[in-house]
């Protein structure tokens, strides 16, 4: 008998034959990425809670470790692709008539959204105080790290080597032995003002640079596809970060911080949920679209606390998930991981600055409110090529004259409060782009109102060898 058919007697007269085609084999359910890494970010937090509980260090070292691998290896991947996204992409904007205009709005609507949201901070932190009734001890208060200044954005765009590579040793005693430890790290300022004066050469270069420019765009190609093999991992990287998160820090810091903690967390939700909706709404998108395209790069930055090893993600779900063309994503989004700083360089220090003010008992004029704003709207470029939001606040106190002693006091909380700042960050990094893309007609609105992906492509998926270079095709 036939695979296909099964021959039989219906029970009625004449007893004809049915015909019953054979089963198909069932497909085999696929787990949605999102759905990974929400199952990785739960286990991975009930492993911390059980290592902080239970006392499990070797769990807190193991968490630990497997998510710094995972940062480390994101990381890796972001010299190689803004310097040769960046070469690829002025090239290639050379073609398009409106490229200086482009630049120049991006630059506005960065600075747009960090007035509003300094505002936002400032106006939570007028209403709750966060700094009276603490209990601090002003004079217990010390600070002796690396401050801000106006100054750091000169010596930041200026590269000291062709890679914008730093080095720095640190040297530990251990009884009468002396071990030395060099780190290497990159400027990511400095990167983004290499790539662009390659690509502006390359241009001007006209057809004596097509073969570096084909170079380029092969190589581009590979960091792409080793990129999305590194992004496949994030299950089990956030799910060791929250959970190294959730296990070293708890929540016993918060006490007498417990207001600034949560001033910091309703104001980047406010900036998160309120203001990049209302934004979006204006501009005729949906904001449930722009949040569940953005979500995937959102969620690694809480876990991850690093805008600049989150950054590869964020241009793949900015390009994949939102329709923005790959050639102005790919130089938007590595200046907003350098500059764009709603959270860190906006709300934080706004409300640190009234906090630190307050615990000191120094009075605040509008003339102060209005330096930290301008600080929030500038000041972060000037900070660009440092890393984290302390220096960023360093920066604020001196201009409005306050201790910098005050940095201290918050120093013992800011990983838990640097995880929201940093999801904000990479959400306005991917807002912009996407608003700008609209205002000048480039947003490809059927890939941004189409089912969202995971931000990841198939191993079916064309986009694993991209081909086209104005845009990259979502993932159904």
């Amino acid at each position: 008998m036939s695979n296909a058919a099964i021959a039989g007697s219906n029970g009625g007269a004449g007893g004809t034959d049915a015909t019953v085609p054979a089963r198909a084999p069932r497909a085999r359910r696929k787990v949605p990425f999102w759905a990974q890494t929400l199952i990785g970010l739960v286990v991975g937090a009930g492993l911390g809670f059980a290592a902080r509980v239970f006392g499990l260090g070797w769990l807190d070292g193991t968490l630990n470790q497997v998510g710094s691998i995972f940062v480390t290896l994101l990381k890796a991947t972001v010299v190689p692709l803004i310097l040769l996204a960046l070469i690829v992409s002025i090239s290639r904007l050379g073609a398009v008539a409106n490229a200086a205009r482009l630049a120049v709005q991006t630059v506005i609507w960065f600075a747009i959204t960090a007035l509003i949201s300094v505002i936002i901070g400032i106006t939570i932190g007028l209403i709750t105080n966060p700094g009276r009734g603490t209990g601090l001890a002003a004079d217990a208060a010390s600070y002796s790290g690396r401050s801000g200044g106006w100054t750091d954005f000169l010596s930041g765009l200026v590269p000291a080597n062709f890679l914008g590579l730093q080095a720095s040793t640190t040297a530990t005693q251990s009884g009468n032995a002396i071990s030395a430890t060099t780190s290497v790290s990159f400027n990511v300022l400095q990167l983004v003002v290499i790539g662009i004066v390659l690509g502006a050469a390359a241009l001007k270069a006209g057809a004596k640079a097509k073969p570096v420019l084909a170079l380029a765009e092969s190589g581009l190609s590979i960091v792409q596809t080793v990129l999305w093999w590194i992004i496949r991992l994030a299950p089990i990287g956030s799910g060791a970060l929250i959970g190294y998160a959730v296990s070293h820090y708890g929540w016993d810091l918060l006490g007498p911080l417990a207001v600034f903690t949560v001033d910091v967390y309703v104001g980047c939700l406010i900036v998160l949920f309120v203001l990049y909706p209302v934004l979006l709404k204006v501009h005729g998108l949906s904001a449930r679209k722009f949040l569940a395209g953005a979500w995937p790069a959102i969620t690694l930055a809480f876990v991850s606390r690093s805008s600049v090893g989150t950054m590869p993600v964020t241009q793949q779900v900015t390009t994949r998930n939102l329709g923005v063309p790959l050639d102005y994503a790919s130089f938007s989004v590595p200046l907003g991981a350098t500059t764009k700083m709603d959270g860190c360089a906006a709300i934080y220090p706004a409300l640190a600055a009234i906090f630190v003010a307050q615990v000191f008992g120094i009075d605040l004029s509008i003339t102060d409110y209005l330096l930290i704003a301008f600080v929030s709207v500038v000041g972060s470029a000037a900070t660009a090529g440092l890393t984290g939001a302390v220096v960023m606040l360093t920066l604020t106190l001196s201009t409005l004259g306050l201790p910098l002693a005050g940095v201290g006091l918050l120093l013992a909380i800011d990983p838990i409060l640097d995880m929201m700042r940093t999801a904000t960050n990479v959400a306005g990094q991917a807002l912009v782009p996407v608003i700008v893309a609209k205002r000048n007609g480039l947003l490809d609105e059927a890939v941004y109102n189409g089912p969202n992906g995971d931000g990841l492509p198939d191993d079916s998926d064309s986009a694993a060898r991209p081909e086209r270079t104005d845009r990259v095709p979502a993932t159904a």
